[in-house]
This record gives C-alpha cells, structure tokens and sequence, in this order.
C-alpha cells in the first residue's frame, strides 16, 4: 500500500508539474508570436498647409535654397495638391494648398519612416491603436504608408521606402548646394495632456527623452524625444489645453554648424527683401536649451528653426526638474 500511494503521488506531482510546464510554455510562445515594433529611423517628412504655394516655394527655395522634388496634381487638373520640398534623401518638407481644418494649425502631418511597415501597423493595432481607414498601401510616390492619430488628434503617418519608388530613383539628386541646412533637426508640436502622449511616444512608439526644459522654472514647457534608431527627436511643446490658435508653436528645426554664417547666407539673397515685407530682420538668440537658434517665418507664419546642434559654450544644459502643466482633460 505504501508503494501504491508513493505512486499515485508521484503521478499526481508529474501532472501538476507538466500542466505548470504547458501553462509556461504557451505564455513564451504567447510572447514571442506578439506583433513586435519594428525599427523607426528618423523623420521622413513633415507636412504643413500653404494659402499661396508660388509664395512658399519662394521662401523654400529662393530663400532657404532648396529644390522642389515632386508636386501631386489634384485629378483632372494642374493645381498642385502636394509639393514636396527636399532636404535631403528620404527626408522632406511637404506643402498642402488645401485649407487647414479647424483648429487652425498649419501643421498637416508627421511621418516617421520605419523598416518593415506591415509590422509596424500590426503592432500598433496590437496596442489599440486604429489605423485610419483609407490611409493605408502605396502611396502617390510609390512607398508604403499608412496613417494614425496621436492622443491629441496629430495625424502621424508611417512610410517604408522601396527602391522602386520615386524617392528613392531620386537619390542624390534636387540637392543643390544653396541648401541653409542638410537636414532636419526636430519637429515640434503642441500636445494638450503630457502623460498620455508620453505614454504614447515613449511605452508604445518606444522613444527616448533626451532633454526637458522651459521658460517659467515652475512649469514645464518642452520634452524632447529622441526616434529610438536613430538621432531626429520631436519636441513637445506643452499645454493643459491646446489653445485656439497655435500660432507658430508647431516648427521644423534645421541643423547648421554655424548659425551666423546661415544668417549672413540668408540676408545676402535677393528674396531676403522680399522676406522683410511681411517679418523682422533675422535675430540670434541662445534658447533654454543653450544652443544658438534664430526664427524664421514662412508667408504663413509657419515657424521653421536654424539651431546649431551645440551649446555656445560648449556646455550641457541640465533638464529642467519643473513638473508638466496639468492636464485639463483625462
């Protein structure tokens, strides 16, 4: 009997042990089939809307000397939708001749590029994120796409280049060496409630604070979050509430080495008159963040930012330990 019964545990014991085992087995496996994020590189393009596109590609192109790449047609016609301002291979500013919605900002959209774009929308879908319908395969300019909505309504696009696609056939070239800056630095946006956007950003799409600052030591303004594979970061200009107009806190951030030669490059051209008739001569500033910058206004009054990628003195500027504004909506 005593035999019978150490069996009989034994059995019991090897039960519990392989249904322990199974239950195991199948959380790993559970794991390892989970949509996983692919890579995000940088920033593709940035896309803002233009009332008179003749007068943006002035300031674009006769002032900041970059070249338009492509332009997109609306259908039976020859009125630009779409014109697509290089600044370097597989990055662009994008202007749409379409009326902004309300509320009204300038800014269109925001893509990121990513390495496998199916696996990306899989992932994200996995999250709880939708995908907006509509807004999904090959694009105009033969690249994979779709698109999605931040927590504050942004419409944030995903795009996977393909070699026979027209940007890529266009590599190395629309590059001409007036160009102020090669490349862009940051894109700033507003954002209306901090936590869910870092949540956004940082637990989902996987970026990484790099900085936070801001004018007023008691509130913060700004955190900046690098792409996690790459070096382009966005910036997140802070509110409780996105004010009813944004004004020109939504920008693009060029990069140059040396911002008072940008700035002697740019009053040296003819269209700088033509600047003058609608903005402020240029001025250099040193921003929070310890680095030299100066604004510039498009027709529109659409930010974009020269910044150096240095402090002035050469030294790290700490972050800011002022806590975000408070959120006015859950």
């Amino acid at each position: 009997m005593p035999f019978v019964r150490s069996r009989r545990i034994l059995k019991a014991f090897l039960i519990a042990a392989l249904v322990f085992c199974g239950a195991g087995a199948a959380s790993v496996f559970a794991q390892s089939t989970a949509p996983q994020r692919p890579r995000i590189t940088g920033i593709a393009h940035v896309g803002y809307y233009v009332s008179d596109l003749p007068k943006a590609l002035g300031f674009w192109h006769d002032f900041l000397g970059y070249d338009e790449s492509f332009a997109l047609k609306r259908p039976g016609t020859d009125k630009v939708s779409v014109a697509f301002i290089k600044i370097k291979d597989h990055q662009q500013v994008e202007l749409f001749t379409d009326a902004p919605p309300a509320p009204p900002t300038m800014m269109n959209n925001l893509c990121f590029a990513v390495d496998n774009v199916g696996q990306m929308r899989d992932y994200l879908r996995s999250k709880g994120i939708a995908v907006i319908p509509g807004h999904g395969g090959k694009t105009s300019l033969g690249a994979y796409a779709f698109e999605i909505k931040d927590p504050d309504g942004t419409l944030i696009e995903f795009v996977q280049s393909l070699p026979s696609g027209m940007e890529a056939k266009a590599a190395g070239k629309f590059l001409p060496a007036t160009r102020i800056a090669l490349a862009i630095y940051h894109v700033g946006f507003l954002v209306g409630n901090t936590a869910k956007s870092l949540a956004f950003y940082e637990d989902i799409l996987g970026f990484k604070e790099t900085w936070r600052g801001g004018r007023d030591p008691k509130v913060l303004s700004w955190i900046n979050l690098r792409v996690p594979d790459g070096t382009d970061y966005v910036e997140l200009m802070l509110y409780s509430k996105l004010p009813a107009t944004y004004g020109s806190a939504n920008h693009t951030s060029l990069v140059v080495p040396d911002i008072q030669k940008a700035m002697a490059e740019l009053e040296a051209r003819p269209w700088y008159k033509t600047y003058l008739t609608y903005q402020k001569p240029l001025e250099m500033h040193v921003g929070v963040n310890g680095k030299r910058q100066v604004n510039l206004f498009d027709p529109d009054g659409t930010r974009v930012e020269l910044m150096e990628a240095h402090t002035a003195d050469g030294k790290p500027v700490a972050s800011s330990m002022a806590p975000p504004p408070p959120a006015a909506h859950d």
